[in-house]
C-alpha cells in the first residue's frame, strides 16, 4: 500500500511558528514519526508540502495514479478551499483530514473544514501524533475495504 502525505500552507515554519499551538516539532521530525509508523504498517509513503494551494490540488490529483489514500493536513486550506475539496472528491481515494491543533477549540472561523465532507474522517488535536493516528486510520480503511 502507498499513501500520499500533504501537508498545506506555513507547515514547513513547525517548530518555530507558534510553538504553544503547534508544538516544537518540525516538519521533517513528523515525517520521521511516519516513516517509522509506515515501516510497522508495512506500507509505503510520499511526502509533500506546499503553500500554494494549486501545488496542493495537482498533488492529489497525481495521487490518483500510483496511492491508496491521502493523508492530509490541509492548513488554513481547510477552511477556505473548495477547489482542494473538489479535488480530494474527484480522485475518489480515501483521505484522512489531520491537524495539529482542535480546530474545533480556536477561532471560530477554524470550526467549519470544507474538507471534512469528503474524507472519511478528520483527527485533530493531539499535536504531531494526530498524524499517526491518522496514518493508522487510513491504513486500516484501505485494508478492511
Amino acid at each position: 500500500m502507498k499513501f500520499m502525505v500533504l501537508h498545506g500552507p506555513n507547515l514547513n515554519l513547525l517548530g518555530t511558528r507558534e510553538p504553544g499551538i503547534y508544538g516544537n516539532q518540525t516538519l521533517e521530525d513528523i515525517n520521521d514519526s511516519l516513516r517509522e509508523l509506515s515501516v510497522e504498517l508495512g506500507c509505503e509513503l510520499v511526502f509533500f508540502q506546499s503553500n500554494s494551494e494549486g501545488e496542493l490540488i495537482d498533488t492529489i490529483q497525481s495521487a490518483a495514479q500510483n496511492c491508496h489514500g491521502i493523508l492530509i493536513n490541509p492548513a488554513a486550506y481547510t477552511h477556505t478551499s473548495i477547489a482542494i475539496r473538489d479535488a480530494l472528491s474527484a480522485v475518489g481515494l480515501p483521505s484522512v483530514e489531520v491537524h495539529l491543533s482542535n480546530i474545533h477549540h480556536r477561532e471560530t472561523f477554524r470550526h467549519t473544514s470544507m474538507i471534512a465532507p469528503v474524507a472519511i474522517g478528520q483527527i485533530c488535536g493531539f499535536g504531531s501524533y494526530s498524524y499517526l493516528l491518522g496514518l493508522r486510520a487510513l491504513f486500516n480503511f484501505v485494508k478492511n475495504k
